[in-house]
């Protein structure tokens, strides 16, 4: 946290820095624009190396993002399995203690016919 708030204070030392060297300049025209330039290509190089940094920590973010959506998503397939497996385990159930309910009655009643005779 404590370089991301550099980079403003970098280009507020680049502004000022241009100014000071503008004003002050102890050198000639041209010296003071090759002096300008080579501090602006430092600048760029310093842009350029935040930029890489921040496509690197993005894609890391990226790659971690994606491993826990895959992740929840293969915990979501595995509860969704257990859950098919046990509502077709209980429709089972009901239709054999169906079976069962229904049956059990008439054989008590040939059981029950049977004794009378």
């Amino acid at each position: 946290m404590a370089e991301d708030s550099k980079f403003p204070y970098f280009l507020l030392g680049l502004g000022v820095g241009f100014v000071a060297g503008i004003l002050v300049a102890p050198r000639s025209g041209d010296e003071t624009i090759q002096y300008l330039k080579e501090r602006a290509g430092e600048g760029r190089g310093y842009l350029k190396e935040r930029v890489g940094e921040g496509k690197e920590f993005l894609s890391r973010q990226q790659e971690s993002l994606k491993s826990s959506a895959q992740d929840a998503v293969d915990k979501g397939r595995e509860a969704l399995l257990r859950q098919k497996e046990q509502i077709a385990a209980a429709y089972e159930a009901g239709r054999q203690a169906y079976r069962d309910s229904v049956s059990a009655p008439a054989a008590e009643t040939v059981k029950g016919n049977g004794d009378s005779i």
